[in-house]
């Protein structure tokens, strides 16, 4: 609806208290989930051409090129067609067509999906510099690690309405402090069936759990050194995933009704 691809059925976009136009378009870098390139354009022609679509003249394209492609690490491949790229350097190459133009806005669909680790932590990277520039970045994702490493404010749609938005910790303060981590040697399963214990996620040795409020957190923590060695028991707040897992499970109605006060 930003970028008037699909129309509000109500309501209205502003930016700097103006309707959005075509002209506002030359002014943001968009980059879709559904990534599409030119697959016989060689990676010069594909950037010239994106840029000139939001009114970038050839000359800054001439000027920037070379530094983009070499912070993604295509440089080698500026020449080459685009079909000659596996699909994460055709991704990385689209992160600069969204770029390329210096966008006051830039909004990135699941930016991250299909790259590797290595080039995840890259593009992270670029993000971090571009908003230290004082952009604006919206940036969507499903993986709420990367939404808590990255993101300064968060809005969640559910069912169609919005059910949290914020700043990362004032959405945290809404969940308490009722969560424990837990860095064990051993099989840990059973803790998610000790009493009191409402969210149980365990991946390796490393354990997340959420608790009720009145539960007695020492004897979490004596039942669980009973059966395995502990090498870390932390009290803290929820991590984002377990955010979402919680709001995403419950109805948006009644999490609107209540004005988030039955997670706090």
């Amino acid at each position: 609806m930003i970028m008037n691809i699909t129309i509000p059925d109500s309501g209205e976009i502003l930016f700097e208290n103006k309707h959005v136009d075509d002209t506002f378009r030359d002014r943001v870098g968009y980059l879709p989930e559904e990534r599409g390139l030119y697959k016989k354009m060689t990676l010069v022609e594909v950037v010239t051409y994106m840029a000139a679509l939001k009114d970038c003249p050839k000359s800054q394209v001439k000027e920037k090129l070379d530094y983009w492609l070499k912070r993604v690490d295509l440089l080698d491949y500026k020449n080459k067609k685009v079909e000659e790229l596996s699909k994460g350097m055709q991704q990385k190459l689209q992160f600069v067509t969204t770029i390329i133009h210096e966008p006051e806005i830039i909004i990135l669909d699941e930016i991250f999906s299909g790259l590797d680790p290595i080039n995840i932590e890259l593009i992270k990277d670029i993000i971090m510099d571009l908003k230290q520039e004082g952009k604006t970045i919206l940036f969507s994702t499903h993986v709420m690690e990367q939404a808590e490493k990255i993101c300064d404010n968060l809005c969640m749609i559910s069912g169609g309405k919005k059910v949290l938005d914020g700043t990362l910790n004032e959405v945290k303060s809404q969940f308490g402090n009722n969560s424990i981590q837990i860095n064990i040697e051993g099989d840990g399963k059973f803790i998610k069936s000790l009493p009191g214990v409402k969210f149980f996620r365990e991946n390796n040795n490393f354990i997340e759990i959420k608790f009720d409020t009145e539960t007695d957190t020492n004897k979490i923590l004596s039942a669980v050194t009973e059966k395995v060695f502990v090498k870390r028991f932390e009290i803290m707040e929820p991590s984002l995933y377990e955010i979402f897992i919680e709001t995403a499970n419950a109805d948006p109605n009644d999490f609107l009704n209540n004005g988030g006060n039955q997670y706090a």
